[in-house]
């Protein structure tokens, strides 16, 4: 049994519309369980979505523990 999470689109004539990666799932026909959401999405708050861009990372940037929290280790 294999979980996807995706948007789908029900049209006027009720067919469910749903796109997945074709890596995920091979071709063929499976049973699916659809559980949707109270709330549908609109997609102009999809298009909408704020992004900040900060541009990018230094080079010399480290994430590493020692280099956070130093010493201490806090």
């Amino acid at each position: 049994m294999k979980t996807i999470e995706t948007e789908v689109t029900i049209t006027a004539e009720g067919q469910l519309v749903a796109h997945i990666a074709t890596a995920e799932v091979p071709p063929g026909h499976y049973r699916a369980v659809v559980v949707l959401e109270a709330q549908s999405i609109a997609e102009d708050e999809i298009e909408d979505f704020p992004v900040i861009d900060v541009g990018p990372w230094p080079e010399n940037l480290s994430l590493r523990r020692e280099d956070l929290y130093g010493e201490d280790e806090r």
